[in-house]
């Protein structure tokens, strides 16, 4: 057990213990359902509620009340009272009110204590420009920081790589975080070309790799007192970002150069302010982008007919636009045939519906009374958090038939991507959510498939891979609610250079 570990588990005793007496002492106060509000499940610990059983197994916890309480239902978890929304179909009830039902709020204050830096409203527009930043992720400029990051892909394969004629055994998820860190950190961020930039960066995600590991007891209110060395690592990390180490770096992208300008025109934001946004924007770009494309690779690799529909594919494309495979040749694609790609992005669409555990978060702003699907109104409480676990549409065999089962092109039809499916006969609005949902929904969610699609057509165009070890991997589900579950466990796998007389 390590310090934070024990720390961890001296504190939950502590709490524990002043949990019970204060149950025993205290006249025992629970909060009552009132009219028109839905099922409570309170649970019998004070504060706690159900938030052990919760965590325990979310998912088959909400199937357990869905089943005895029907598709709308409030849970106390650990202080706040969440009304969880199990129907997709009223769905669309809760997206479309974002006055009433707020997402921002709840995302500010959990970020500003994360990261460490002070709540966007304090700062007049900063909001409102932060939001329009992401502009550089999408539309024409989503073209350019795509073909930059397919660029530094290539450059650390063939860098790192381009001497493996023989099998060369590793790990996938290390490969993976390797990987998919340097090139997207490079392309965002740029590098110091005074430095060996490589070593920095290294330097960067093995400190990015320890704050992570601990960022989901930030997210559930634990003290970053008692996660051990978290605090001390974040500075550190907020360290790298301060003004004056990031005009080193040279060849970075419009939109962290925007970021740049935005923050520098608030005076009263100190520079370790300016540099924990920076931070946090890097969470929010590989945070869940690495674990995703670990699983889109593992998928892959497990099924071989996935494997071999996925290459073709690509080998298919390279060729018609007569492009070579193979180490030293570049490939570069447009986004237009990115996105023709059904294949691929089936297969990792796939992936994505089997790893995801996103929840989407809303609170009332006021007493108020949703209303929902034929005449039905639910009265919710100010404070009170509104929840959709999309894992649950995810895996419901009315929508995806074997849905514990991988299936690479399940997302495709008649040789087209495949947008319609349906629960009992009919159509679903929201079908696919691994990226939330309305003004919840990533503004980085285009950029960050074209990273992955782009990671596996490199791979796949240059080397012959094969998973080493046969055995299955699970989901470690402490991450629940965050996004992109990690595995429960690394896996060997080996490749080589492909021959070019393939």
């Amino acid at each position: 057990m390590g310090p934070w570990e024990l720390q961890l588990c001296t504190y939950g005793l502590a709490l524990a213990t002043a949990l019970l007496l204060w149950a025993a002492c205290a006249c025992g106060w629970r909060r009552r359902r009132r009219t028109g509000e839905p099922p409570l499940i309170n649970g019998w610990i004070p504060f706690i509620g159900k938030a052990l059983t919760f965590k325990k197994d979310a998912f088959n916890f909400l199937i357990a009340q869905q089943r005895k309480f029907g598709d709308v239902f409030t849970v106390h978890i650990a202080g706040r009272y969440i009304t969880f929304i199990m129907d997709p179909f009223q769905y669309v009830y809760v997206i479309r009110n974002s006055k009433q039902l707020d997402f921002f709020e709840f995302a500010n204050k959990m970020a500003s204590k994360s990261f460490s830096y002070p709540s966007l409203l304090d700062f007049p527009n900063l909001k409102e420009r932060i939001q329009r930043n992401y502009k550089y992720l999408q539309g024409e400029a989503l073209g350019i920081i795509s073909d930059h990051m397919m660029k530094n892909l290539q450059h650390i394969f063939e860098w790192k790589y381009s001497q493996a004629t023989d099998w060369k055994t590793e790990k996938m998820y290390k490969f993976c975080s390797f990987l998919m860190f340097e090139a997207s950190f490079i392309t965002l961020y740029g590098r110091d070309p005074a430095a060996d930039g490589y070593n920095v960066i290294s330097e960067i995600r093995d400190k990015f790799t320890k704050f992570d590991a601990n960022f989901p007891y930030l997210v559930a209110n634990i003290p970053i007192q008692l996660l051990g060395a978290t605090k001390k690592v974040r500075k550190e990390l907020i360290h790298h970002f301060l003004p004056w180490n990031m005009a080193k770096w040279m060849g970075g992208s419009e939109v962290i150069q925007d970021r740049k300008d935005i923050l520098e025109k608030y005076e009263l934001l100190q520079d370790s302010d300016k540099a924990a946004h920076h931070f946090a924007f890097l969470w929010a770009s590989v945070g869940n982008t690495i674990p995703a494309t670990f699983w889109a690779t593992y998928y892959v690799l497990r099924h071989p007919e996935a494997l071999a529909a996925v290459r073709d594919e690509i080998d298919h494309l390279l060729q018609s636009t007569g492009q070579k495979k193979g180490s030293g040749y570049n490939i570069h694609l447009t986004r237009e045939q990115l996105d023709n790609l059904v294949y691929l992005e089936s297969a990792l669409n796939e992936s994505l519906r089997m790893c995801s555990s996103s929840m989407n978060i809303r609170i009332s702003q006021e007493d108020y009374i949703l209303k929902l699907e034929g005449n039905r109104e639910v009265s919710l409480r100010k404070g009170d958090w509104i929840a959709l676990y999309p894992q649950i549409l995810h895996m419901d065999p009315e929508v995806y038939e074997d849905p514990k089962e991988y299936k690479f092109d399940r997302f495709i039809e008649n040789g087209k991507k495949k947008n319609t499916f349906y629960k009992g006969g009919r159509k679903l609005k929201y079908f696919l959510m691994p990226f939330g949902s309305g003004i919840s929904m990533c503004p980085g969610r285009f950029f960050a498939m074209n990273e992955i699609k782009l990671f596996l057509i490199v791979l796949l165009a240059h080397f012959d891979i094969e998973l080493v070890e046969k055995k299955p991997i699970g989901l470690d589900n402490s991450r629940f609610g965050l996004g992109i579950l990690f595995p429960d466990s690394d896996i060997v796998f080996r490749y080589k250079i492909r021959s070019l007389e393939e």
